[in-house]
């Protein structure tokens, strides 16, 4: 039996995918995610789940950027989970995901390259991004100063 399941998001997940999400971001490895965040988008969201326990090890999200781009983002995997392929599964899911709706461009803004790169993202300029940068960036306390890299696969 796997260890770990993954599935999407539920309402029952919303407390659980907050609390890793404030856990990383307290550490500034992401940015915070606001329940009214989460509720609105939880349909973006697909968490990982301990198969004996049912407890919630991990989350991640790919939110629609504009027409064929796509961002992975908010992933979370509890310190007990990690090197487990835990994180590769879950972004493996939402680029599955966005190939459902046509989309084969994804990105990553991250601290984590060396991760994303072995995934097969490389490194890109942010001035590709231009609705990223005017969506959530011009809202993030880190704006313009962000030391965040981005990472793009093309699937």
């Amino acid at each position: 039996m796997e260890p770990y399941t993954l599935r999407k998001a539920t309402i029952a997940d919303v407390k659980c995918i907050h609390r890793l999400l404030m856990d990383c971001a307290n550490k500034r490895l992401l940015l915070p995610r606001s329940y009214n965040e989460l509720y609105s988008h939880l349909r973006d969201f697909i968490v990982a789940e301990d198969t004996a326990t049912e407890e919630v090890v991990g989350c991640c999200a790919l939110s629609i950027t504009w027409e064929a781009l796509a961002e992975v983002r908010s992933l979370v995997v509890t310190e007990r989970a990690q090197h487990q392929g835990l994180g590769r599964r879950l972004v493996e899911f939402c680029i599955s995901d966005a190939l459902t709706f046509g989309i084969y461009k994804v990105f990553a803004l991250t601290y984590q390259v060396d991760f994303f790169r072995k995934l097969g993202f490389e490194e890109v300029s942010k001035d590709i991004l231009p609705q990223k940068v005017w969506a959530d960036c011009l809202k993030c306390p880190q704006f313009p100063e962000c030391d965040e890299i981005a990472m793009m696969i093309e699937v």
